[in-house]
């Protein structure tokens, strides 16, 4: 479909890419991936044809219907939802111009000639616009749009008052109407809420046109593509396969080529050595002038390239008490339309909550009235000693324009020193004469780690993150994710980052219909156990399951008797369950394992001679996946069993008495 020859591209003096060779076939779904400014979407931009490569080639068919969806939205202000969609059809929309163009002339001729001509005219258009589908145009477009989720009432909505998820799905419409060969996506899951990343996979899923994504979502591309192709260094290297198989080949190669490089390194301190031992003596001479020109003729092995990233530690949390924030009889309205209504929420000490609903639905809301910036009915008492910190983009947008990097992190440090904050600075990538960079020139990627310092220097036992991972790559959301892991306070979030919550999150809590609802786990375990049992609850009318904490006081000897006995029971009743799941999990992953490694071998060159192996490793491969997915059914009945008898004993606790000591 498209091919990349000897590409070389630079703006001055900095390289871009260099001779660089890039094949797209038909069914390609490749993932670009590469640090923050590698030139993802400036690739993106070539083979659009916005841009020219400064040599090489670009070889594509003249007329290749490409469809792309560019990074920053663009805002189409006076346009409906539907006539956006419309616009796409440009062919189509020209010759109906045309059309209506020669029917008013028609309206005005004067001469029998000039009607002869123009009503010849108008034929031939209506004949080339019905053969171009135009007077199905506008129902087809209606027909996408409904299948996306929009409603009747959404087509005449302006484009403009529509969110950045909705803007999306209205943007995916109308390359969807104009039925490109090749779909472009430059981090499209950055305006998506969980809602609509989970329909755009799905949808991606199910569509046969080739694809090249941008994205920093693991998960969204492990579950999308077939080939990952990387940006480093100016080269692209091509694996088959997801981002994980991406990653596991890449430590290989990475190790392969410092292998290499290190033996090489011997080699020469050798050659070095018997040069040194021998250069004095002349029955030697031949041989150390064949050694030196060894040493000169020696084509040098570079070290592999490791790429700096962030490197913090959140600072030891100061003690919080047992329940840092709750909110009682809450209630919340924006232009007369109700947010929340009568909620009730705690967060306790050592609570790490990941915030689930669609945009609009009211999270980053939350997120500020559990900070108090925001204005609500009800009540929100703090406890003693919360000392807090957020991250959001109203945050980001305040930082100072004016001031330097160095300047806007000294407004939080209190008497730390320059030096010091110079070297954390330095961790979180802004070196040398970058603390001087003024913030009005930061990339989007730079202003989040900035950010991230600012909350880095304040000492909390509390934090609150609105989308802390939006503008940071890969690498950057790896290492946040293990400062998260080690951080020692409470935590609230929120993202679609389904790798982040996966790591980091103790509990759900699920926004729906003005109400709060908290489950146990992290969001796999909300997919897979909780949420078909919320819509099974909303359903019948019933409210979803939920245990409210219990707290234990002071007890009695009987109620301790009791407890224990109690616990015992418990114990005796989940733990063959429990190993049961634990040996599930570790068949699983010893066959996923098998599986990746059959992959691994199925993409080789040698493999596909050889038709015999060839059979035996898809068969086996085949038998595989039916364990897996038979252990899967298995686990998932088996951790439902273990619910059910959880909640059995829950209900049968013995009763303790209060105590909210912390």
């Amino acid at each position: 479909m498209i091919k990349l020859q000897n590409l070389t591209h630079a703006y001055g003096r900095q390289h871009i890419f260099r001779e660089c060779d890039l094949h797209i076939g038909i069914s390609d779904r490749i993932g670009l991936v590469g640090m923050n400014g590698t030139g993802k979407t400036t690739l993106l931009r070539l083979i659009l044809g916005e841009e020219e490569p400064s040599s090489g080639e670009i070889l594509k068919p003249k007329d290749l219907p490409i469809g792309y969806l560019p990074q920053n939205l663009v805002h189409f202000a006076g346009k409906t939802t539907l006539g956006l969609v419309m616009e796409a059809a440009g062919d189509v929309k020209r010759v109906e111009g045309e059309l209506q163009k020669t029917t008013r002339a028609l309206q005005r001729v004067e001469s029998q000639e000039e009607m002869l001509q123009l009503t010849e005219r108008q034929g031939h258009l209506q004949e080339m616009f019905a053969h171009m589908g135009g007077y199905e145009l506008e129902a087809q477009a209606k027909k996408i749009l409904l299948g996306l989720g929009f409603s009747d009432t959404d087509f005449h909505r302006p484009i403009d008052q529509l969110s950045g998820g909705w803007m999306m799905r209205a943007l995916m419409a109308r390359i969807l109407l104009s039925d490109p060969d090749l779909i472009l996506l430059d981090e499209p899951t950055n305006y998506l809420d969980l809602d609509s990343l989970l329909w755009l996979e799905t949808y991606l899923n199910h569509n046969t046109f080739a694809l090249v994504l941008v994205s920093h979502d693991r998960i969204f591309l492990n579950n999308v593509v077939n080939r990952i192709v990387e940006i480093d260094g100016g080269k692209l290297t091509s694996y088959e396969g997801n981002y994980e198989f991406y990653e596991a080949e890449r430590e290989k190669r990475l190790g392969a080529e410092m292998a290499a490089f290190e033996n090489q390194q011997e080699r020469i301190r050798q050659i070095e050595r018997f040069i040194e031992r021998n250069r004095a003596r002349k029955d030697r001479a031949r041989q150390v002038q064949s050694r030196i020109k060894q040493l000169e003729k020696m084509e040098q092995i570079d070290p592999p390239v490791r790429h700096e990233t962030l490197d913090f530690e959140f600072p030891e949390s100061p003690r919080a008490p047992k329940t840092l924030i709750e909110l009682k009889n809450l209630s919340k309205s924006y232009d007369g339309r109700r947010i929340y209504d009568h909620i009730n929420l705690r967060i306790d000490r050592g609570d790490r909550i990941a915030f689930l609903g669609p945009n609009g639905v009211g999270k980053t809301t939350l997120m500020r009235i559990l900070k108090g910036e925001v204005d609500f009915e009800g009540e929100r008492v703090v406890g003693r000693g919360v000392r807090l910190a957020i991250f959001s983009q109203d945050e980001m947008d305040q930082l100072a324009p004016y001031r330097t990097v160095l300047e806007e992190l000294e407004t939080v440090a209190g008497d730390r020193s320059q030096g010091d904050l110079r070297n954390l600075l330095g961790s979180f990538l802004f070196r040398g004469e970058d603390v001087f960079k003024k913030v009005s020139v930061l990339s989007g990627g730079e202003r989040s780690r900035l950010l991230l310092c600012r909350i880095l220097v304040q000492t909390t036992n509390l934090l609150l993150l609105d989308e802390p991972t939006n503008h940071l790559d890969i690498p950057s959301r790896k290492m946040l994710e293990v400062a998260l892991q080690r951080y020692g306070g409470t935590l609230c979030l929120i993202t679609h980052d389904r790798h982040l919550i996966n790591t980091v999150a103790t509990k759900v809590l699920v926004i729906h219909n003005q109400k709060v609802q908290i489950y146990p786990g992290n969001f796999d375990d909300y997919q897979s156990i909780w949420q078909h049992r919320e819509f099974a609850a909303s359903s019948e009318g019933k409210e979803p399951p939920h245990r409210e904490p219990k707290y234990v006081g002071k007890r009695s000897q009987s109620q301790k008797k009791a407890e224990a006995e109690w616990r015992n029971r418990l114990f005796r009743e989940t733990h063959p369950l429990m190993e049961r799941l634990a040996g599930l999990e570790e068949d699983i992953e010893e066959n996923t394992k098998r599986m990746q490694e059959i992959t691994s071998e199925l993409a080789q060159e040698k493999t596909c001679r050889d038709p015999q192996r060839l059979q035996v490793l898809s068969e086996t491969y085949r038998l595989l996946k039916n364990q897996v997915t038979e252990w899967t059914h298995f686990w998932e009945s088996t951790a439902l069993k273990l619910e059910e008898i959880e909640k059995a004993f829950e209900d049968r606790r013995p009763s303790p008495n209060n105590d909210d000591s912390p």
